[in-house]
């Protein structure tokens, strides 16, 4: 039996199209359906639940460590992304992974501090998965998942709800943790990958160990299921290409940052 989809909720959708065109920080053409505001919501409920959902590591050492790196690295986001403030958790487990989300939330575990062997290594991660909010590629995902699954009305139900479910949530990037898996298009990839290198130049960090975290990272599989941060951040030769490339751009940037005064000393 074929459905009659209502005038207005056509309307609705047409409407949602037209408004929610717009580009990402790189020119690419993105469509966001979602408010800052709306996208900030769902990211503090969403990290409202992990912190309730998983073990928050009480190491001061450790803690120390990772809120060291992300410090420097959120002190170069520029003021006009909106984000005043960056809450960061260190999650007890042995999963190699780290997420950030909208409204300036930051996940870091454990497991990934084995991974990524000093500040520089951590930091390229810290700056790709910022980079992800900074671009709104939750709103993008998530954008795309309800317009494609659920249709406007579902939209706005689910952002009116207290609860998430895994569609959301893994839009969020959180696609893990409630068994779903939904990983960022290769465009939003390579955005990450290119504006997070020069956040975390800017920062003072060392871009070059960028290739020797991915490297690490594909490494850390030994053959057997790869990381967790792999499954939804794929790694590859020709990412480690890219990074290779892009490292006469951002040199100067390190270089500039070192000469400024930027130089950090986070040491776990």
């Amino acid at each position: 039996m074929s459905r009659t989809v209502p005038a207005f909720a056509v309307s609705l959708l047409c409407a949602a199209l037209l408004s929610g065109c717009a580009q990402s920080p790189t020119g690419r053409n993105q469509m966001l359906l979602f408010s800052p505001q709306q996208m900030s919501q769902l990211g503090a409920d969403s990290f409202t639940q992990m912190k309730q959902q998983e073990k928050v590591s009480k190491d001061a050492k450790t803690n120390a460590y990772v809120q060291c790196v992300t410090k420097a690295v959120t002190a170069q986001v520029p003021a006009s992304y909106g984000i005043s403030s960056w809450e960061v958790v260190v999650f007890d487990s042995k999963e190699v992974n780290a997420f950030a989300l909208p409204g300036g939330k930051v996940g870091v575990y454990t497991g990934l501090l084995k991974v990524a062997q000093n500040q520089d290594q951590l930091a390229t991660v810290i700056g790709h998965e910022l980079t992800h909010v900074l671009a709104q590629h939750s709103n993008e995902r998530l954008s795309r998942s309800q317009l494609a699954d659920m249709g406007m009305a579902a939209a706005n139900v689910a952002l009116g709800s207290s609860e998430y479910g895994g569609a959301t949530m893994a839009a969020l990037g959180l696609g893990v943790q409630v068994g779903v898996l939904l990983p960022y298009g290769r465009a939003q990839e390579s955005e990450a990958d290119q504006m997070g290198l020069e956040l975390m130049a800017r920062a003072g960090f060392n871009p070059a160990q960028a290739v020797t975290l991915w490297q690490r990272m594909g490494a850390a599989s030994g053959g057997e299921k790869p990381p967790v941060l792999l499954s939804t951040h794929p790694s590859d030769d020709q990412r480690i290409v890219t990074l290779q490339k892009l490292q006469p751009q951002v040199e100067p940037l390190y270089r500039a940052a070192q000469a400024a005064g930027l130089r950090p000393q986070c040491k776990l």
